[in-house]
């Protein structure tokens, strides 16, 4: 117990940190726009590290790590893949969707976004999109539950279940008091002490083991093609890992962070902000993972992704690595707390406003969205209650079923003039179901990731529903037209 005392002081006091800050926006939360989106007053600087700390998640420092350090460096295509739909992301959806969705009814949520964007008042895309948020966010929370299970069990020795209970109390207790302010608040934090962990822990792989030359010896010896890029990789598993950059314009924990800027302009100079920081701290997580090859060639590890914690703990004292536990936490925790805020808010907003109790004042949907955060943690809870789940399978369902239900939509719904409603919720089904029944295929074509058939097929079926029956209300046109001259 005594040798895990400072771990331990070092990782309650930055508990003590995140739950003053949801304290603090606790009281800052008067309606359920607050709740939901702080108002729509976050800065550049806390909307470029929120948007990257709630991306990341425990996958930057538990399953790409640990991809890495299983099959060497030609794992990085993932990060090149991420790398590339980022930018595109801040580039083409930011601005537009921070504009729209303010312009268009003052949206709260996507499919609210959704339903006024193409005035559907048959609530068929508001209900289509809240079930597919559900759907794909309980498994995304899950494996942030199993990475943060995974931390506690490696750290202070708890059972796995206990350390699952442990760390889904944790992330729940400061979401369910402060809301998107909390949130977003701990996610810039976080992302600081992420981007400190990555820097520090292959500095000192690096000089622990005598060097760049000497680590990369040891590295070939233990997998000559440890640092070969196209390593065992034919044509569709390079599609594959470089198609994980397509996700980024469905992920509604991300759009969020668009949607709550105080303006337009700000999200300028946080695009560059959040994009310096994505490479940096990419390149320190594929650093850790080629690392661990060197230091663990004579004990490989059991579990692969556990190979950035146990780094920590082997190279650096017990108050340095109690940082660095905390930063992986934090990276899990970020994720977990946006998925949990926008699963509530369609459950308050989208659901229980909407088609149950339309008069509902402010407090009551409040209430409906705190009580919601419980509901949903539960049920992810129980999914990831299985000891063998991995972190990364978990991550590449959820982000690949957003990803193709949500993504084109995104899109062409802010391009596309003539896109209609009938066009949207078509191709927010297909991309859907695409990765639902890819995932369970196995061999030849299957084994491309479902991201791309998903994408490219709700792509088609959006086009070819709008041009057979293009967009003819005026009143839908009209707010495009008004959207493209705010733009400007």
């Amino acid at each position: 117990m005594n040798s895990n005392l400072p771990l331990l002081i070092t990782f309650c006091g930055y508990l003590l940190i995140i739950l003053y800050l949801g304290i603090k926006a606790y009281r800052r939360t008067h309606d359920l726009g607050d709740y939901i989106l702080g108002g729509r007053k976050l800065g550049s600087v806390v909307t470029a590290l929120s948007v990257g700390a709630s991306d990341m998640s425990g996958w930057l420092l538990l399953g790409l790590p640990g991809a890495i350090y299983l099959s060497g460096l030609s794992e990085i295509w993932i990060g090149i893949g991420l790398v590339l739909g980022a930018y595109c992301n801040w580039l083409i959806v930011a601005r537009p969707l921070r504009v729209y969705s303010q312009h268009a009814n003052n949206c709260l949520t996507l499919p609210d976004y959704f339903e006024n964007r193409f005035r559907d008042r048959s609530k068929v895309l508001r209900s289509l999109s809240a079930s597919v948020i559900l759907l794909f966010f309980t498994f995304y929370t899950a494996s942030g539950l199993v990475g943060g299970a995974i931390l506690f069990e490696n750290s202070f020795g708890l059972d796995y279940g206990v350390a699952l209970l442990t760390g889904g109390f944790i992330i729940v207790a400061y979401t369910f008091v402060g809301g998107f302010l909390a949130v977003a608040w701990t996610d810039a934090i976080q992302a600081l002490l992420m981007l400190a962990a990555l820097l520090i822990a292959p500095v000192g792989v690096i000089t622990s083991g005598g060097g760049f030359a000497e680590v990369g010896e040891e590295m070939q010896a233990v997998n000559p093609e440890s640092l070969a890029l196209f390593a065992n990789m034919g044509l569709l598993g390079f599609l594959s890992l470089i198609a994980w950059g397509l996700g980024y314009m469905g992920q509604p924990h991300i759009l969020a962070r668009f949607m709550a800027a105080e303006s337009a302009e700000k999200l300028v100079p946080a695009r560059r902000m959040a994009m310096a920081w994505m490479i940096v701290v990419l390149i320190g997580s594929v650093t850790t993972g080629l690392a661990g090859i060197a230091y663990f060639a004579d004990a490989p590890l059991d579990n692969p992704e556990t190979v950035f914690i146990a780094l920590s703990q082997n190279l650096f004292n017990p108050w340095i690595a109690g940082i660095i536990t905390a930063a992986i936490l934090s990276a899990i925790m970020s994720t977990i707390d946006s998925q949990l805020l926008v699963s509530s808010s369609v459950i308050s907003e989208d659901v229980y406003r909407v088609f149950a109790r339309p008069g509902a004042s402010e407090k009551e949907l409040l209430s409906v969205s705190r009580a919601a955060v419980i509901v949903i943690a539960i049920v992810a809870l129980l999914i990831a209650s299985d000891r063998d789940s991995r972190v990364l399978d978990l991550v590449s369902y959820a982000w690949a079923g957003f990803g193709a239900a949500f993504g084109p939509v995104i899109l062409f719904s802010l391009l596309w003039r003539r896109m209609t409603a009938s066009a949207a919720i078509s191709g927010m089904l297909l991309g859907a179901v695409t990765v639902v029944i890819w995932s369970n295929l196995e061999g030849g074509l299957f084994d491309l990731y479902e991201i791309v058939p998903g994408f490219l097929l709700a792509s088609m079926a959006i086009v070819g529903v709008s041009l057979l029956k293009p967009q003819q209300d005026l009143e839908t046109l009209r707010l495009f037209d008004e959207t493209q001259e705010l733009l400007k």
